[in-house]
This record gives C-alpha cells, sequence and structure tokens, in this order.
C-alpha cells in the first residue's frame, strides 16, 4: 500500500528539473511538467499532486490504482499514462479538457464512458482490458458522440468486441487498433471503415474474419486511402490494382443488373411479346353444316319456310283433282 507523498513526486522527476538548493519545495512542484511515477506501487494518489500545476504528462501506469485519481488541478495535463492498473470505471476527467491522449489498457474497464468534455482528444488507447467471462467491452453513445470530431488513433485490442458498428461515428480516425477480437461480419466491417476517409492505418489480426477468402484483397478494396494493414504496407501497384479490379466487377456487376431490370420491366408492360418468335394465324375452317339430321329436326330459322312450302303443295293438289 503506497500512497502518493510530496516526497515520492520530487523523486519522480527527470534530471533536467532537479530542486534548485535555495527554491521552495511549493515553487519546484508548480514548475513540473512531467512526472514520472510508473511502477511505483501507489494505490492511492493524495492531495499533494495537486500543487503540480503546471504538469502536462503524467505517466502512473503499473501500479495498483483502483480509480482515475482526482485532477482537477492538474488542467494542463495532455497526457495521462493509466496502464496497467486495476481501474473499473473512467470518472474524473472532465476538467482536462486539454487532455491529447489517453492511456487506459490493461485495465477492468467495461464501458468507454465519462469523456464527453475531452473535445481535443486525439488518442484513446483502452486495449486489452480484463473483463468477466462472456463480457466485451461497450460504448456510451453520448461519449463517442463528443470525441468524434477530434478522436484520431483508437486502439480497442483484445476486447472481445463481435462488432464494431459503435464506432462509426469516428470518421476522423488516422488508426484503428482492433485486433485480437471476435469480429467476423466483413459486411458490416466495410460499412465502418467505408465511411473514414482518413484512416491509413488497420490492424484486425486475430479476428476470425481473417481466414475469409481473400481477406487482404477485401479489406484493401474497402479503406481506399490506407497504406498498412495488419502491420504490412500496402504497396501502390497493389492497391491500384484491386481497385481497377474492383472497379471493373462493379461495372459488370451494374450492367448484369440493368439488363435483368430492363428485362422484368419489358416484361411487365408487354413489350417483351415483341421479341418472342410471332404466332402464325391459321385460317379458321369455315363453318360446317351437320352432314346428318334427325328426319323432322329442322334447323333454326327453317321452320316457318317450310310450312309455307307444305301449304303450297296440299292447294296444287286439290287443283289437280
Amino acid at each position: 500500500m503506497v500512497k502518493l507523498t510530496i516526497d515520492l513526486i520530487a523523486r519522480g522527476t527527470s534530471g533536467y528539473t532537479k530542486k534548485k538548493r535555495d527554491e521552495s519545495m511549493q515553487h519546484y512542484l508548480k514548475r513540473l511538467t512531467h512526472l514520472y511515477l510508473e511502477d511505483r506501487c501507489i494505490d492511492e494518489v493524495g492531495e499533494d499532486l495537486s500543487m503540480c500545476r503546471n504538469l502536462t504528462v503524467l505517466y502512473l501506469y503499473d501500479n495498483q490504482l483502483l480509480r482515475i485519481p482526482t485532477l482537477h488541478h492538474n488542467q494542463h495535463l495532455t497526457m495521462l499514462y493509466l496502464q496497467n492498473n486495476d481501474i473499473h470505471k473512467i470518472e474524473n476527467l472532465s476538467p482536462l479538457t486539454r487532455l491529447t491522449k489517453l492511456y487506459l489498457g490493461g485495465n477492468c474497464i467495461t464501458v468507454i464512458e465519462g469523456l464527453d468534455k475531452l473535445e481535443n482528444l486525439q488518442e484513446l488507447h483502452i486495449e486489452n482490458q480484463r473483463m468477466p467471462p462472456g463480457e466485451k467491452l461497450l460504448f456510451d453513445p453520448r461519449t463517442m458522440r463528443a470525441i468524434s470530431s477530434s478522436l484520431q488513433v483508437l486502439n480497442i485490442a483484445g476486447n472481445n468486441l463481435d462488432s464494431i458498428r459503435d464506432i462509426e461515428c469516428l470518421r476522423n480516425l488516422y488508426q484503428l487498433h482492433a485486433n485480437d477480437n471476435l469480429l467476423t461480419d466483413m459486411k458490416e466491417l466495410a460499412h465502418v471503415i467505408g465511411g473514414m476517409f482518413r484512416l491509413w492505418r488497420l490492424d484486425l489480426m486475430g479476428n476470425p474474419l481473417c481466414h475469409k477468402a481473400k481477406y487482404r484483397d477485401r479489406v484493401i478494396v474497402m479503406a481506399k486511402n490506407i497504406d498498412v494493414l495488419d502491420g504490412k504496407e500496402i504497396s501502390e501497384t497493389s492497391r491500384r490494382f484491386l481497385h481497377n479490379w474492383h472497379d471493373a466487377r462493379e461495372v459488370q456487376k451494374k450492367r448484369r443488373e440493368e439488363n435483368l431490370r430492363k428485362g422484368s420491366g419489358e416484361f411487365g408492360d408487354g413489350a417483351l411479346l415483341r421479341e418472342l418468335p410471332p404466332v402464325k394465324d391459321h385460317p379458321r375452317p369455315p363453318h360446317k353444316i351437320p352432314g346428318y339430321m334427325m328426319p323432322g329436326l329442322m334447323m333454326k330459322g327453317e321452320k316457318k319456310h317450310d310450312q309455307k312450302l307444305s301449304l303450297i303443295c296440299c292447294r296444287l293438289l286439290c287443283i289437280c283433282r
């Protein structure tokens, strides 16, 4: 159990900022800009750190801190290193509006939150959190929106992530480290990184999707400006070839879709019938009169005519007699 004291602070400076003989401790602490307090078994940061008003860089990694210390008197901080402690929650950072780099890897954090006021944050490193089995790192939407315009580097490696849809709003990223997770969906990956037009480095090794066919080629096509994928540089020749191949495939696909659409549309309008072989109109056979009629059975319209003939015949017979 080690608590941070003035004596420990004084021993955590570089050789360039040693205390002068006639200098007061208060004045000395006030002019410090960098403190190197890593690997000191510190589990509590007291009020003495508040005397370092001009502190810009603070190294507190590899200690035993259970929470992020209160640093509201250190508002000039631009870099904060808190890796490999036992921190469970992101808190007490709102006063640090000038913070540009935040290192929280190797802790026990389960939610990225509490960064709403850090509008100048450029790098967030929160890799390899020690979480309970079955849990994964979560993203608070309000926090992600707040840092979306400034964040350039995000390290979320080794956090059991099966989706990165929650970081879709981070369109100004230059580097994304998402290796050693559980990502499988190539379509989601294309949707997310396709909108990150400034992205030049991407790390995805250790995810299941890396085993899919033509993984590297497909990712290069997705992220058009990427220069480094999984630690390997992409040559301009390879990039140009893959993009040309992809564009050619897209043209062919659009043509096929257009042809199919035209075909289905014409069929619906009846126009497709014009393309079918013409059907010949065979002449209809003339109306046939039945070749056999029962005696006394007359065709319609012939009954009155036969009656008149019978009367004429009867009269003639009478005259002849």
